[in-house]
Order: structure tokens, then C-alpha cells, then sequence
């Protein structure tokens, strides 16, 4: 059974969108400036603001947000038991189609956690 790429995918997201980065780069800033302003550490710690926005990922079908979410959540030093606890969650929340998204922020975090490239 074949693993999806994640960095392959997010690579192809970010070498389709540079064009349009820098075409409509006002824009593009401004997504930039929200997304740092949302995800800055609060009250809310970053690492369970990527846990939101993986769970909306996930809820939404989204292969290229769980690649993106799944690698800030390994940067910030999120446990697999997080992860898993998460996304029974999603389950909970989004039923079989969630469970199927569920399995590839899975694999997603195995592929891109650190012992996968030791």
C-alpha cells in the first residue's frame, strides 16, 4: 500500500501558487498577516491552534492543509497521543469520511516526524 506524499503535495502547492503570490501579492500579504495573527501563541498555545486548524483540515477534506498542519505540529513538538486524541475528534465529529482524512494525518505525521528521516 502506497503512502500519500504530503511533501510532495505541499511542494506542488507552493510551486503552483508562486506565480500567483507574486501577482497578487497584496493579497497574498494580507492572507500572510492573518495567519501569523491567528496562529501566535495566546492564550491559546500555537501548538493547539494547529490541532484547530489540522481538525478543520481533516473536516474539510483538505490533503494540502493536513501536509501544512501536520508539519507545523511536528515542529512544535506535537506527541502522537495528541495527534491521535485530536482526531477522534474529527471522528466524533465527521464520521467515516473524517476517519478516512483521519488516516492520513496518520500517516502525514509518521512521514514527516523526525525518526522518519533518521
Amino acid at each position: 500500500m502506497s503512502t500519500f506524499d504530503h511533501t510532495g503535495l505541499m511542494q506542488q502547492i507552493n510551486n503552483h501558487l508562486g506565480p500567483f503570490r507574486k501577482n497578487q501579492s497584496e493579497a497574498m500579504q494580507g492572507f500572510g498577516q492573518l495567519a501569523k495573527a491567528a496562529m501566535a501563541e495566546g492564550t491559546v498555545s500555537t501548538k493547539h491552534k494547529e490541532l484547530i486548524a489540522l481538525a478543520i483540515g481533516i473536516t474539510q477534506h483538505c490533503s494540502g492543509c493536513i501536509g501544512f498542519h501536520v508539519k507545523a505540529l511536528v515542529r512544535l513538538g506535537c506527541t502522537r497521543q495528541e495527534l491521535e486524541e485530536m482526531l477522534a475528534v474529527c471522528v466524533y465529529m465527521g464520521g467515516g469520511p473524517a476517519l478516512m482524512y483521519a488516516s492520513e494525518a496518520l500517516a502525514a505525521f509518521d512521514a514527516l516526524s523526525p525518526a522518519a528521516s533518521a
